[in-house]
């Protein structure tokens, strides 16, 4: 399968004004506050095993539930925000929250090395009994990627090791051998952390629990139709009806519909793209691209968003995609992204990338004010004003991933192999890649996503041969490329979405990218009724939405664009310290004349009006309004 590996997020320096600014208001606002948020919900409090347990603040709902149970997984997600952090810049006081954090999981810890911290203050006894719901092995994975994460910004490995210890102790209790329960988890994660420890230290072991995990899924009899008999429960009394909603209906490999949570589906899919990279598994690979196909099919909202629903979390049916109730919670787009690397990874196939940047630029980039202290976890499309971001959440999963996402953005741009370098997205970045003939500075400057004018400095240490690959995505129609100004034929020479240069390449070696970014109007398959004569408009990655503080008179869905109407583009620097918008003369449909009539013979009245649309991912940092992605068109 492929070769071409990323280039970590620490060896790639954010250098453009876009993901410089997002990255600093993480560092110095989200990361510090978020720890704020997690002392004051009694997160933290609850690591020490406070004796009495003080009252639930979330109380079981009618599911016999509460959130509390996978608060272990926000301070492990936090962990792994901060230590990104930290891999930027080094912060005194940040490592002392995690070396406190690492002093009270030390302490919590059983003998048997056992580390949850719910059911070792309030159930012990019911330990491992109910992986359906409860999310032992979720928290485990995420605190398992937090203690990696501030392991290679530090080089501290107590943390690591309570959490290795952990590991043990689910290597001796699962798996296939007699005497071992043969569970998996009903929230995926731990596959993924399992991977990251592999790949960390090289032992195999590791990766075959990843695998376990992954293979012993939806095996028959069901593992959680036993667990809930063992509880004195009827597995028919299973809240969701149907283990689609934990992907856990039917063996990995035999899936060919994507269902359920889409959270869990997303991470589930992510782990099974790395067991196909590690171990050459081309049934896993097989898998992953059928389910991608179903997803791009008729499961995603423009933004990149997924799951319509609010029940499940998740998904629903084909092109069930309403707007003004869309779920699309900020993490499974988080979790797209990861899936959409590791695809990208084994094949080096345009299209995923292509993916991968719509959903960071939309719907995950979304979730984050500009503040830095305010988030989405469902995303609509569309709004009467009502949908606002928050401070913190009953269940605040969607706060650090936002955070970690930015935090180690720079991992998703380039990516090497021994002979040659690809360029997966642009910015304005600066790194050094390691190459079999010498080391290579790569220098990318640009005002990306608001130009597509991109410059590429490629200075080798010794002229020596080797491959850049620039990725030409799906939107840009008459890309051009230079080289120290000499044209490179485009169009005969892109395969899967990558144009390849190969030559001797020397210092003060320029490339020159220019991709179109037209304003572009967007249309949905026939059979998403929501959208039926209506149109999206989009600029190079960047999905555009109408707010009702650029378009003052009244609801912005009383807006009509017409079809011949012309789409201008526009800079403006008063908004957003300078952002493009998109501008056209459109028609507002006004009241005049209904007096107290609900219905009539005559179409409504229209008004000339001057639209102006700004990017998605910045609705709603402003005056509350509403808000509308899919236009009608008339």
């Amino acid at each position: 399968m492929g070769t071409f590996r990323p280039v970590r997020f620490v060896d790639v320096a954010l250098e453009g004004q876009f993901w410089r600014e997002r990255l600093e208001t993480v560092l110095t606002k989200t990361i510090p506050s978020q720890h704020v948020q997690l002392g004051r919900h009694g997160i933290l409090e609850a690591l020490t095993l406070p004796n009495p347990p003080p009252p639930l603040r979330f109380p079981r709902n009618e599911h016999n539930f509460t959130v509390q149970v996978f608060w272990d997984s926000d301070v492990g997600k936090w962990i792994e925000a901060a230590s990104y952090a930290l891999s930027h810049r080094r912060d005194a006081a940040i490592e002392a929250k995690i070396e406190a954090i690492t002093d009270d999981l030390e302490i919590a810890q059983a003998a048997d090395g056992y580390l949850n911290c719910w059911y070792l203050q309030r159930e012990p006894d019911k330990r491992w009994t109910n992986l359906r719901d409860n999310h032992e092995l979720y928290n485990l994975g995420h605190l398992l990627e937090g203690g990696i994460a501030y392991f290679l910004a530090t080089g501290r490995r107590r943390l690591l090791g309570i959490l290795e210890r952990y590991v043990e102790h689910v290597r001796k209790t699962f798996g296939p051998e007699p005497g071992q329960k043969r569970g998996y988890d009903g929230h995926q994660e731990i596959e993924l952390a399992l991977v990251k420890l592999y790949r960390l230290t090289g032992e195999r072991r590791h990766l075959d629990l990843a695998a376990y995990f992954i293979d012993e899924r939806g095996r028959k009899p069901h593992y959680f139709d036993q667990e809930a008999v063992d509880r004195g429960e009827k597995p028919t009394d299973f809240w969701a009806k149907s283990y689609e909603y934990n992907q856990s209906h039917k063996p990995v490999r035999e899936q060919t519909k994507v269902v359920g949570h889409a959270v869990r589906a997303m991470y589930m899919f992510s782990a099974m793209a790395d067991l196909a990279a590690e171990l050459n598994d081309e049934s896993l690979k097989r898998a992953c691209e059928v389910l991608w196909a179903d997803v791009m099919a008729s499961k995603i909202y423009i933004t990149s968003g997924l799951g319509p629903a609010a029940a499940n979390e998740g998904f629903t049916e084909d092109y069930d995609l309403p707007n003004d109730t869309a779920y699309a919670e900020t993490c499974a787009s988080v979790a797209l992204i990861f899936w959409a690397q590791r695809m990208l990874h084994l094949d080096l196939d345009g299209n995923y990338a292509d993916m991968l940047e719509q959903a960071l630029f939309n719907n995950a980039l979304g979730g984050l004010s500009r503040d830095g202290e305010h988030y989405f976890y469902s995303n609509p499309l569309d709004s009467d004003g009502r949908h606002s971001r928050w401070a913190w959440h009953t269940c605040p999963c969607c706060t650090m991933n936002a955070s970690r996402l930015i935090a180690s953005v720079g991992g998703y741009f380039v990516s090497a192999s021994d002979d040659a370098v690809a360029f997966h997205l642009y910015g304005g970045i600066s790194t050094e890649v390691d190459l079999a003939g010498g080391k290579v500075l790569l220098r990318e400057t640009s005002a990306y996503p608001w130009s597509g004018s991109i410059r590429i400095e490629v200075t080798p240490q010794a002229p020596f041969d080797f491959t850049v690959k620039l990725r030409i995505p799906g939107w840009a129609g008459g890309a051009e490329v230079s080289v120290n100004g000499e044209p490179v034929e485009v169009a005969v020479s892109v395969e899967n979405g990558y144009l390849s240069v190969s030559r001797l390449w020397q210092a003060g070696d320029r490339i020159a990218l220019e991709l179109p970014m037209p304003a572009e109007r967007i249309y949905a398959h026939p059979l998403v009724k929501e959208n039926v004569g209506r149109v999206a408009l989009k600029r190079g990655p960047l999905v555009y939405c109408v707010e009702e503080t650029d378009n003052p008179g009244g609801r912005v869905q009383q807006l009509q664009l017409p079809q011949d109407a012309s789409i201008d583009v526009e800079e403006r620097r008063d908004l957003f310290d300078g952002i493009v918008v998109l501008a056209a003369d459109a028609r507002r449909l006004t009241d005049a004349g209904w007096d107290q009539s609900l219905y009539r013979t005559r179409p409504p009245e229209a008004q000339p009006a001057r639209l102006t649309a700004v990017p998605y991912y910045l609705w709603n940092n402003r005056e509350k309004g509403s808000m509308q992605v899919w236009i009608s068109e008339g």
